[in-house]
């Protein structure tokens, strides 16, 4: 009957039967301690809040169970208030904005203001208790700037809030446990200890063992396993689907080792398949980098049937200082595939004329919906309205879209809803005009615009399926970067519950359109485009902006809601040609280390397998090693002119 129930609810299920039967509420307080605080998940509730509370273990009726209680349930202080200091003294302080109205994604904060006749959660609701017979595992860290905190998984995956110990605590705890659960050190993070019952046959573990937990490692891979999204987002970063074959089930046999004991099973990074991101990666100095000017030539790049003879070099023109706004018209139609690389002048008319009578015949079959059938098309019915909305929002303060009765609005929508004809099961997502609009403002043609669309949907289409897998692996990849390149921050982030790097979303989601200004969105994303030095280029981009707000965010140490209202408020200040030089000096940087670990290079795009690895030559790396020597050489070498002699 309760089977569907968390272990939280069924053990409250336990303990009521027994006081119905009973008659009296038996209760025990084994162990308290005071200045122990929850910071709420924001996907959970209207208000983010670091609140203020006791931590215990308590039998009642016989069954021992940790519990958390907020002070205001004690009678002892005040109600909690939001954004306590993190000495436990309390304070307030007014963070809130209003961002007016804006999809989910598009502000990178989960703070909104708090509006009239919305209920908040109290922080009495926040209020636990799991009964250690549920308790899979913990993780205790310590961030060398900040406070302790205490992660718990049960056995059934449920997530709970990670315990910040303002005023120390956690060593007491958990010999406090050990009178009820046996706490076995997990082989694959120093820092996580599974959880036995006392009678389960493993061999007690000595409390000294507890003196093992470091400030480094990773985040709680079981949970993961069983439910990856929300791991993802609840603050459990640093874990890869590939975990899954290395790690062992609750029910098997663990076995420690030291250092002093070779004979003990391998640590993980000893085992194949599986590796661990370290503080121990040596990375040498970030190489200087040299932005180029804008490529300002094309005509020359064109042989006498008008084919480029130089892709390469036009797109390593393109990656090192972008286009003429002049060229863009032209370029933009070969990096977004609507026109190919090798085509003659006379073949891209031909694909022009097929495209234009395309696109027509797609937008004639929504033109020509009738209000009867629309209204019994709920699908089509729901694109329409989100267009409509989103496109009355969409870049407005650009002349090309501002004002009442814009032509440009007009093609936006047009463009927009005959992409949902041609892609009906993605149909229209919320971002996609922030999409369309740079390209349509270029082109300033609806059937090129359309097909410019349809070219850039084919790399990001994935970020705004319902699934949201594609953005989970993105996050996962951006975390297992930063883990390389910055642990300390990681570190930070993950002290401060912002370890799932969520505030990171909008970014990814579409390719910073919001973090820059119109123009610079222009050179970004054809910089993209050019998918050099590697199709993951933009993960690069994120690391350079959080790398150049590392000593603002962790010096000012900032909690969970600030931020996330920090990075929103990132939004139009920053440098684009400084994030550029960052993230190619990130990539050279990480190209040119020796040991870097696999997981790094798979998302480079620099793993080759040693089976295949004579047989296969690294054409990653002859291109990284290109723009290396170019970056080298400086700007102007860069912008040489290449004629038609060079293919």
């Amino acid at each position: 009957m309760h089977r569907s129930l968390n272990p939280c609810s069924l053990y409250m299920v336990q303990v009521q039967l027994l006081r119905e039967t009973s008659g009296v509420q038996p209760h025990k307080l084994i162990f308290e301690k005071e200045g122990v605080y929850l910071h709420t998940n924001a996907k959970r509730s209207n208000q983010d809040t670091s609140i203020p509370g006791f931590i215990r273990i308590v039998e009642r009726a016989g069954l021992p169970a940790l519990e958390w209680s907020p002070l205001e349930d004690d009678g002892r202080n005040a109600p909690a208030v939001l954004y306590s200091k993190k000495d436990g003294d309390g304070g307030e302080e007014d963070t809130n904005f209003d961002p007016g109205y804006e999809p989910d994604w598009a502000v990178i904060s989960t703070v909104k203001k708090e509006r009239e006749h919305v209920p908040v959660k109290s922080s009495g609701q926040w209020a636990f208790s799991l009964p250690l017979s549920e308790l899979y595992s913990l993780r205790r860290s310590r961030f060398s700037l900040g406070r302790n905190f205490l992660v718990l998984t049960s056995r059934g995956g449920h997530p709970l809030p990670p315990l910040h110990f303002h005023r120390g605590g956690t060593r007491e705890l958990l010999r406090a446990l050990q009178r009820y659960i046996i706490l076995d050190p997990s082989p694959l993070d120093g820092r996580l200890f599974l959880a036995y019952p006392q009678d389960s046959g493993t061999l007690p573990q000595s409390f000294d063992r507890l003196q093992f937990l470091d400030d480094g490692g990773n985040d709680l891979v079981s949970r993961f396993i069983h439910d990856p999204y929300a791991t993802t987002f609840g603050g459990f970063s640093k874990v890869t689907n590939f975990f899954r074959a290395a790690l062992r089930p609750p029910e098997s046999p663990i076995h420690t080792r030291t250092p002093q004991d070779p004979s003990l099973p391998p640590q993980p990074d000893e085992e194949p398949g599986f590796e661990l991101i370290t503080c121990g990666v040596e990375l040498g100095p970030k190489p200087d980098v040299t932005r180029g000017q804008p490529l300002d030539k094309w005509e020359e790049f064109l042989d006498s049937e008008g084919r480029v003879t130089c892709k390469e070099k036009i797109k390593e023109l393109v990656f090192r200082g972008g286009i003429t706004h002049s060229l863009r018209k032209e370029i933009w139609k070969f990096l977004l595939g609507f026109y190919p690389w090798n085509s003659t002048a006379k073949e891209r008319e031909d694909i022009l004329r097929v495209k234009t009578d395309e696109y027509f015949r797609m937008k004639v079959q929504w033109k020509s919906v009738s209000e009867e059938q629309e209204m019994r098309n709920s699908l089509l019915r729901g694109y329409r309205s989100l267009i409509e909305r989103d496109v009355n929002r969409t870049d407005r303060h650009n002349t090309f879209f501002s004002g009442n009765d814009n032509p440009g609005l007009t093609l936006l929508h047009d463009v927009l809803m005959t992409y949902c004809m041609y892609n009906f099961d993605l149909g229209y997502v919320q971002g996609m005009s922030d999409l369309l609009s740079p390209i349509l403002f270029v082109t300033q043609n609806e059937v090129e615009s359309f097909w410019c669309l349809t070219g850039f949907m084919e790399l990001v289409h994935q970020n705004f399926e319902e699934s949201q897998e594609a953005m989970k692996q993105q996050l996962l990849q951006l975390s297992i970067l930063l883990k390389a390149l910055d642990p300390e921050l990681c570190d930070f982030l993950d002290s401060q519950d912002s370890g799932s790097l969520c505030f990171c979303f909008r970014w990814l989601l579409i390719w910073f359109k919001r973090e820059f200004s119109f123009e610079d969105i222009l050179t970004l994303w054809e910089v993209l485009w050019t998918r050099l030095p590697c199709e993951n280029f933009h993960l690069l981009i994120a690391c350079s902006i959080l790398e150049s707000q590392r000593e603002e965010l962790i010096g000012s140490n900032h909690d969970f809601n600030t931020i996330l209202k920090h990075i929103n408020e990132l939004t139009m200040k920053l440098d684009l040609q400084s994030v550029l030089r960052g993230a190619e000096a990130i990539y050279l940087q990480l190209f040119l280390c020796k040991e870097l670990p696999v997981m790094v290079k798979q998302v480079l795009g620099l793993y080759v397998p040693p089976s295949s690895e004579e047989e296969s030559p690294d054409s990653q790396a002859s291109e990284t090693q290109r723009l290396l020597s170019q970056s080298q050489e400086g700007a102007a070498a860069s912008n040489s002119a290449c004629g038609p002699s060079c293919s």
